[in-house]
């Protein structure tokens, strides 16, 4: 099985959006699912004031008869990144459908993915696909300025999670300093036994 069956958590900070969201379209194709965390620290290639004007065209984008009927503007950056998979996705198919399903996209990090193994995306990295001297700007930023409203509200939530998460590391690292100091202590007496284990094969 390998990892298909399980749910990969990607944390999605410092990754480029359209490089990242074309890696987890192809995911969710191949029948994975995927959980994307972080999507407020998504970079977009671009300056901000670029791209705040093209997110500002597609809010002038409506149906005149009855906007009700859509397109539909998404401000949050867990909905914009979907989105953006979602074009991706030959969604109107059992296919796409059934793969676009799979995704779930997340602002800061909810219960219980705080506590699951992250993954990253070399391929997707700002830092290694973006040119240094071009500029880029935050998800984040970019949907706090057309209307999202719970920039603040993530990154109180975010702020205390790192500190909780700086907790249990200390305490994960005194932990394995006792483990090997334990082992040091033992190592002479257990220096016949462990040969004897080695021996079969197991280290």
């Amino acid at each position: 099985m390998g990892l298909y069956g399980r749910r990969l958590v990607i944390d999605g900070r410092g990754h480029l959006l359209g490089r990242l969201a074309a890696i987890v379209a192809k995911t969710l194709l191949q029948g994975q699912k995927v959980v994307v965390v972080r999507c407020e620290g998504i970079n977009i290639s671009g300056s901000f004031y670029r791209n705040k004007l093209k997110y500002m065209a597609f809010l002038r984008q409506r149906c005149n008869v009855n906007p009700a009927r859509g397109p539909f503007h998404l401000r949050a950056p867990s909905r914009i990144f979907w989105r953006t998979v979602r074009g991706m996705l030959p969604h109107k198919t059992p296919r796409g459908k059934l793969a676009l399903s799979h995704l779930r996209a997340f602002e800061g990090m909810p219960h219980p993915y705080d506590k699951r193994k992250k993954l990253l995306v070399p391929s997707a990295f700002r830092i290694l696909r973006l040119n240094p001297k071009r500029k880029f700007c935050d998800l984040g930023r970019l949907s706090h300025e057309v209307g999202w409203k719970y920039q603040k509200v993530v990154a109180t939530l975010e702020a205390k999670r790192k500190v909780k998460a700086d907790i249990w590391f200390e305490k994960k690292k005194k932990e394995k300093e006792l483990i090997e100091r334990a082992k040091k202590l033992v190592a002479k007496r257990i220096e016949y036994h462990q040969k004897v284990i080695e021996s079969y094969g197991y280290h």
